[in-house]
C-alpha cells in the first residue's frame, strides 16, 4: 500500500532549485488533514493530471476540501475523510533570482551597416522572479515539461538571444559602435522579453549586457577597414584586400610555383603604386567600384511549445538539433516560404539531421 503523504514540505538547503516537485517520482498519496508547510518566498502548487490546480502561500495549512477547490472539481468528491487521493505538489521560490547568467553558446551572424555581416559573442546577467506560481508551474511544467534548474535556465535564455538578435537587427547599429550602446541594448531586450517571461509567471526585473564583442575573424575586418580609413574609399579597400591576397599567395608559394609568386609579387606591386597614386592625385582618382551585395545568410524561425522563435541561422539550430529542441517534426518558417512546414520537409534543413540518429524504437 502506497505511503500517504501527512506532512508535506520542502527545505531549500542551499541548492538554488527554482521548482521542486514532491514527491520527486510518480504521484503522492495525501488525504483530507495533511499538513503543508510553506516557508517564506515559497509557494507550493497542486498538479494533477497536467494542470496547476490550487497554490497556497507561505504558513501552514490543513488540507481540507475547501482549500483545495480545483482539486476537488477534478476528480470530485469521492474522497472525503482519511480517503488518500493522487497528485503532486511543486514547491517554487518566489525570491528574487539575481545573477542568473546569460552568454552565447556559440558566436551569432548579425547584419552590419559598415562590415556588411558580423559575427558577434556576448554574455551578462539577468534577475527574475516568479510572480504567479501556479501560471509558471502549468507554463514550465505542465506545458515545457521542465523541471531541473539548469532547464529552466536554458529556456529562458533562449528567449533572452531570441530578442537580442531581433533588437540588434532594428538598431541598426555597426559592431564597431555598439560598446557605446550597451546600456540602451540591455534596457531594449529586458522591454522585448518581458511579455515572454510574464506570460510564463515571471517577472524579469533586470537584464544587463556585461560584453558583445566581434569575433577574431570580424575582428581582423574591422582592423582592415580601420587601416584604409585614410582613404576612406571603398574601391581602394577593396583594391587593398586584394593586394593583401595576392601577397599572403605569393609568400605561400613552393619551389615549383615561384613564377606565380613573382607574378603575384609584381601585380601587388602595380596595385600599391595604383592607390597610392590614386590617394595622392585624388582629383584624377578612378571612380571607385562597389562590391556586390554581401549574401545575406539563410535564417529560419522554429515553433517551440507552441511559441514562434527566432530567427536562426544554421549554426544555432544545429545547436538546437544537438540539444533535442529541434526535431524532424518541428515546425520551420523563412521568408518565402507559403506556410509553416516540417523540418523533415525542408531542403535546407536535412542536413542538420545527418548526424543525428533516429528515436529509439
Amino acid at each position: 500500500m502506497a505511503r500517504v503523504l501527512d506532512l508535506i514540505e520542502y527545505m531549500d538547503e542551499g541548492r538554488g532549485e527554482i521548482v521542486h516537485r514532491v514527491p520527486e517520482r510518480g504521484s503522492g498519496d495525501f488525504r483530507i488533514g495533511s499538513q503543508l508547510i510553506v516557508r517564506e518566498s515559497q509557494a507550493a502548487v497542486f498538479f494533477r493530471d497536467g494542470k496547476a490546480l490550487d497554490t497556497f502561500g507561505p504558513g501552514r495549512h490543513t488540507i481540507t476540501t475547501a482549500n483545495i477547490p480545483g482539486l476537488v472539481n477534478l476528480i470530485g468528491k469521492a474522497f472525503s475523510g482519511q480517503t488518500p487521493f493522487k497528485a503532486e505538489v511543486y514547491f517554487v521560490t518566489t525570491r528574487e533570482l539575481t545573477d542568473m547568467k546569460w552568454g552565447t553558446p556559440q558566436p551569432i551572424t548579425i547584419p552590419d551597416p559598415i562590415l556588411g555581416m558580423a559575427r558577434v559573442t556576448g554574455f551578462g546577467t539577468y534577475a527574475m522572479q516568479v510572480t504567479d506560481p501556479q501560471l509558471f508551474v502549468a507554463k514550465i511544467v505542465g506545458t515545457q515539461n521542465l523541471y531541473s534548474t539548469r532547464d529552466i535556465q536554458a529556456f529562458f535564455r533562449s528567449i533572452i538571444l531570441s530578442k537580442m538578435m531581433d533588437l540588434i537587427g532594428e538598431m541598426g547599429k555597426s559592431i564597431i559602435q555598439m560598446a557605446a550602446f550597451v546600456e540602451e541594448l540591455g534596457a531594449g531586450v529586458r522591454a522585448k522579453a518581458q511579455e515572454e517571461f510574464a506570460a510564463r509567471g515571471v517577472t524579469l526585473n533586470s537584464f544587463y549586457v556585461e560584453s558583445i564583442s566581434p569575433t577574431e575573424e570580424t575582428a581582423k575586418a574591422i582592423d582592415a577597414r580601420a587601416a584604409m580609413g585614410a582613404i576612406g574609399d571603398m574601391g581602394a579597400y577593396m583594391q587593398y584586400q586584394g593586394a593583401q591576397a595576392m601577397r599572403e599567395a605569393a609568400q605561400n608559394q613552393g619551389a615549383a610555383g615561384s613564377g606565380v609568386g613573382l607574378g603575384a609579387g609584381v601585380g601587388l606591386g602595380a596595385a600599391m603604386g595604383q592607390m597610392l597614386g590614386q590617394a595622392a592625385t585624388p582629383h584624377q582618382a578612378a571612380p571607385a567600384v562597389a562590391p556586390p551585395p554581401i549574401p545575406q545568410a539563410v535564417t529560419f524561425y522554429i515553433a517551440i511549445g507552441g511559441q514562434q522563435q527566432g530567427p536562426f541561422d544554421m549554426a544555432t539550430l544545429q545547436k538546437y538539433v544537438q540539444s533535442g529542441q529541434l526535431t524532424r517534426d518541428t515546425l520551420v518558417w523563412k521568408a518565402g516560404m507559403a506556410n509553416w512546414a516540417k523540418a523533415s520537409e525542408v531542403s535546407d534543413l536535412t542536413s542538420l539531421f545527418g548526424a543525428t540518429p533516429p528515436p529509439l524504437p
